[in-house]
Formats: C-alpha cells, sequence, structure tokens
C-alpha cells in the first residue's frame, strides 16, 4: 500500500494529547512554604493557559502549549483545592510534619530532612515528602529514639 493512502499522525496532534499528572492518593499536607508553591504554580499555570489562549489555542496555535497549559492549569487547580495546611505544634517535642530532623544511620552517616507535602519534596534540596518511608520512620519519635528505617537502623539525635 502506497504510503500516501496511510494516516500518520503528526507529531503536534500526539503531543496535545497528554495523559494527566497523576494526583496522589495521600492526603494533600503542605506547609506554608508547600501552599505558597502551590499556589505560585497555579498562577504560572493560569499565565501559561492564557498565553496560549491569546496565541490561538488548540486550533490555530501550537497545540503541545495549549495542552500542557491545559494539563498544569488541571493539576495545580487540584493541588490547591486538596491542600490541607499543617502548622507545627510547638509545644510536642515528638518529631512532626514540617519538622527538620537530624538522624544517624547504622554506617556513621548524618544527614538532616525536612519532612513536607509531596509537592515540596525535594531530597536533593534536604525535604522529604511526609509518605516517603525514611519520614515515616522518623515521624513521631523524640531525639535518642532509634528506629528501623530503609537502609538500617536511624537514631534522631535533633528536631528543629
Amino acid at each position: 500500500m502506497s504510503v500516501a493512502f496511510t494516516k500518520e499522525g503528526d507529531s503536534e496532534a500526539f503531543a496535545a494529547d497528554l495523559p494527566d499528572r497523576p494526583v496522589s492518593p495521600h492526603p494533600n499536607l503542605v506547609t506554608p512554604e508547600g501552599l505558597a508553591q502551590i499556589e505560585a504554580e497555579l498562577t504560572a499555570a493560569r499565565v501559561a493557559y492564557a498565553a496560549a489562549q491569546a496565541a490561538g489555542g488548540a486550533a490555530d496555535g501550537d497545540r503541545t502549549a495549549m495542552a500542557r497549559a491545559t494539563r498544569d492549569l488541571r493539576y495545580w487547580s487540584s493541588r490547591r483545592a486538596t491542600a490541607q495546611l499543617m502548622e507545627r505544634d510547638p509545644d510536642r517535642t515528638l518529631v512532626q510534619f514540617g519538622d527538620r530532623v537530624t538522624f544517624e544511620r547504622e554506617d556513621g552517616r548524618v544527614q538532616t530532612f525536612r519532612i513536607v507535602g509531596e509537592d515540596e519534596a525535594d531530597p536533593a534540596q534536604g525535604t522529604v515528602s511526609y509518605v516517603a518511608p525514611i519520614a515515616r520512620a522518623l515521624l513521631g519519635r523524640a531525639v535518642g529514639e532509634v528506629s528501623p528505617a530503609p537502609g538500617g537502623e536511624i537514631e534522631i539525635t535533633a528536631i528543629g
């Protein structure tokens, strides 16, 4: 059969069919900084959507930009609508959401992470999601407690 009679999808049409960003099944707990981050991302998504519409939308303009902007707007709108702001209890001495926790591993390594919401977690920047295994090993524990964690036991040395 001649190639002239086959319908090949153009890359722009496929790009415009972007899947939604996955939304976690866990509660959307956020720190004050995490809430500000979500609001900034939502604002950026609104701006990108308006820019894509102004450029002609899906009919005339860059369908990939419109699809991306629509997808991001849906995601960040959903995350803002479900965000549960969690304030630290300053009287609590156990590890809680929002705390920066220092711990020592069995091999002598000392690490510090802040326990935050899923959208603001970035281990390279010292933040981990509250649903991460290391965070679950730390939450509700006190300084001096030893806890099983991925890779062996850890001892909490400071909470801040």
